[in-house]
């Protein structure tokens, strides 16, 4: 589903995904709050279209203004529990890990999702990065379904 928002200028551009971190302290007093924070805190989007035609809009958060742009929910890449890992199943996190050096890390603690949610598998991508988890974890790089 899209929903149309308003985002930093810098950051409009479509295919770019970020994760929306809600209200920041610049924001009380906007006239345009309601068209901003209209998303899920902590969820990962994808901007799917930007409106050139739309006016850049004055901001106290972003240097350059805002500009309106169409965004949709967006999967996320995660490690999972290897045991159940399938298309169509669900998963959650396997918990924090301490070895920010891994080339995991970012797949074992992923901007996005939540270690107390499950979530539904999209597909297996396969193996991690990493040759061996330092937790002696056994885990499978999924892609995540959007929670939106």
């Amino acid at each position: 589903m899209t929903t149309v928002t308003l985002i930093g200028d810098r950051l409009a551009v479509e295919g770019r995904e970020f994760v929306y971190g809600g209200e920041a302290a610049g924001c009380a007093g906007c006239p345009y709050r309601s068209q901003c924070l209209n998303l899920t805190e902590g969820h990962r989007y994808r901007v799917t279209g930007v409106r050139d035609n739309a006016q850049l809009l004055d901001c106290a958060m972003h240097d350059k203004g805002v500009r309106a742009v169409e965004v949709e929910p967006a999967a996320v890449s995660a490690n999972v529990a290897s045991r159940g890992a399938y298309a169509g199943s669900k998963a959650s996190l396997e918990g924090p890990c301490p070895h920010t050096d891994c080339p995991s890390h970012e797949y074992c603690i992923p901007e996005g999702a939540t270690f107390d949610e499950e979530y539904r598998i999209r597909s297996v991508v396969g193996d991690p990065p990493h040759d061996h988890c330092l937790l002696d974890r056994s885990l499978t790089l999924v892609e995540l379904e959007p929670t939106d």
